[in-house]
């Protein structure tokens, strides 16, 4: 589990493909390695990885994670290069303060950055998602303003959502923009995006409720709503 406050920026030092997926190199991440342990999990871009190996004062302080074709399908880490800066943020603690939202480091999808503008001091972000398919429904039911969504691991604060052309847009202020990796990404540039999982598990729960597969406490509700409305139109008796 994650918070989705980004603790430091490491650099992509190596990328060794296979025929599985790949072995990637991240150096300059001293910061984050001075209680590392093989098979810890760091989150990378947002997705949550397993390290297979690590020195704390090589170039910096290096370590290594493999991804398979899985994630590489689904995160940008597969359009990666050397010298690209990556957000890293360890795992939640116990005896730290939540100060993001829960971020699982499990990527749903990815969408593209299509407008930066700044705004003072601050710059506005808007991202576009892709035609949804069978294999890929639409993440907008998840998304609200002023809700959570965590992009490129980072947890932030939704200003504008539009359903009508697939697009959701968030706001950096100076100091995050000093501390994350967006900011730098250009425009066209594939994100990861990580919806609120509270959104997920309410969806589940109420469409089990309502289909019978689940309590029928919401499914009640729901039927005691529509007999009164019924019968205050006068289409049945009480």
């Amino acid at each position: 589990m994650f918070t989705g406050l980004i603790e430091h920026l490491g650099t992509v030092s190596s990328i060794q493909l296979d025929s599985g997926g790949c072995t990637l190199t991240i150096s300059n991440a001293a910061p984050i390695l001075d209680d590392c342990h093989i098979g810890d999990s760091i989150a990378v871009n947002g997705a949550c990885l397993t390290v297979t190996a690590f020195d704390k004062q090589e170039h910096g302080g290096w370590f290594q994670v493999w991804l398979a074709n899985e994630t590489l399908d689904r995160t940008d880490l597969g359009e990666r290069k050397e010298g690209d800066q990556l957000n890293l943020e360890r795992a939640m603690g116990a005896h730290i303060r939540f100060g993001g939202h829960f971020v699982q480091g499990h990527v749903d999808a990815t969408a593209i950055l299509i407008s930066k503008v700044s705004d003072g001091d601050s710059l506005r972000l808007l991202f576009q998602f892709p035609e949804p398919t069978p294999d890929r429904p639409s993440l907008l039911p998840y998304l609200i303003p002023k809700g959570y969504v965590a992009i490129d691991g980072t947890s932030l604060t939704l200003t504008v959502v539009n359903d009508a052309d697939r697009t959701f847009g968030v706001m950096l202020i100076t100091h995050t923009q000093e501390k994350i990796s967006l900011p730098k990404k250009a425009v066209g540039s594939k994100v990861n995006i990580e919806v609120d999982m509270v959104g997920k598990f309410v969806e589940k729960s109420v469409v089990a409720s309502l289909s019978g597969g689940g309590g029928e406490g919401i499914r009640n509700l729901v039927e005691k709503i529509v007999e009164d409305v019924l019968v205050k139109k006068g289409i049945t008796n009480a």
